[in-house]
């Protein structure tokens, strides 16, 4: 059944057609995702975080992300991949274990070191992201590119891990922050893999994404954010003596 879900994953990320995740944060919302028609769920780790009482960055205990993840993959009957950040200090082989006995088939792994927060080299990510693959040759690897989350907006830099990252065995990248169409479109046909891009205000909307030829297209914490702030309003509403019904 894991195999199954991995080679569907894996056959969703299609150019021009991408596959959409509202990232999710808990076994209701990923039922609600997969309710609502999505053929796979994401979580993302900075909901997750916050839904478990802690800052993103890795805050949140290893063992806690993993059972919020196992959580998440009980709950649905369609592919699940993680957002697990760095792999929150767990070597290679034992991320890859411990991810498999959650029931995700995939996950994210970005590359920056959230103890420094600075951006790791990328030949060392390339070595984490071989020893993942090597042990999990199943496993859906997303690998995301923080350049530009840094402030650093350098497209060759981009070019640069993302094939870096291809060549370690990813199946995708995801450039987290590009948002420019021109060195969208460049990087998918100068790549020619799939390639995520973060769905968020000021980027292209989801129709011009699937037009560049992106392959996936994430929310983060975007969903949750507005979850959350519509419950918060729903609340200062009732404190002030208004009913939410």
């Amino acid at each position: 059944m894991t195999t199954d879900r991995a080679a569907t994953m894996r056959a969703l990320h299609v150019p021009g057609k991408p596959l959409v995740l509202p990232n999710v944060w808990d076994a209701a919302s990923a039922r609600a995702v997969r309710d609502a028609g999505f053929p796979a769920v994401a979580t993302g780790s900075a909901a997750v975080a916050r839904v478990l009482g802690y800052d993103d960055g890795e805050q949140t205990p290893v063992a806690e992300m993993l059972a919020a993840v196992t959580r998440v993959a009980r709950a649905v009957d369609v592919p699940v991949t993680a957002d697990l950040e760095r792999g929150y200090g767990l070597r290679p082989a034992e991320l890859a274990e411990r991810l498999a006995e959650t029931g995700a088939v995939g996950l994210n792994l970005e590359d920056t070191d959230p103890r420094t927060g600075e951006l790791v080299d990328p030949g060392a990510q390339a070595d984490y992201l071989a020893g993942v693959r090597a042990a999990g040759p199943e496993l859906v690897i997303n690998a995301r590119v923080d350049v530009h989350v840094h402030g650093n907006a350098s497209y060759a830099e981009t070019v640069r891990r993302a094939r870096r990252y291809l060549e370690a065995g990813a199946d995708c990248v995801y450039p987290i922050f590009l948002a420019d169409e021109d060195e969208i479109r460049t990087l998918v046909a100068e790549l020619g893999r799939p390639v995520n891009i973060l769905a968020r205000p000021g980027a292209p909307d989801l129709s011009r994404l699937a037009e560049l030829g992106v392959a996936r297209i994430s929310f983060g914490s975007g969903i949750h954010n507005r979850v959350h702030a519509h419950a918060e309003k729903l609340l200062a509403d009732l404190h002030a003596g208004a009913t939410p019904f």
